[in-house]
């Protein structure tokens, strides 16, 4: 059963500013991860406590998730993803 998915603003506003073919990238990354749970995910520890992290190349997607519905917090490319 797939997984609905919601963005948040800092979400939306760091996927608009990518250039299309990575943004296509990501969007495929979380889709199949909604799908399957297939991915490079990792629960996040310190400052990022309570956070998963999909790793897709070189960004980084912060979420939440529970049984039904994957938030989506931010998209970071890895130089700025844990500052």
């Amino acid at each position: 059963m797939a997984l609905q998915i919601e963005w948040t603003e800092e979400a939306r506003s760091d996927i608009r500013a990518l250039d299309r073919p990575t943004a296509m990238h990501i969007f495929e990354g979380i889709h199949r991860y909604a799908l399957t749970g297939e991915g490079d995910v990792k629960t996040l520890e310190g400052k990022h406590a309570g956070k998963l992290r999909l790793r897709l190349g070189s960004y980084r997607i912060f979420f939440r998730s529970d049984h039904k519905l994957l938030w989506m917090l931010a998209v970071k490319h890895r130089r700025e993803a844990y500052r």
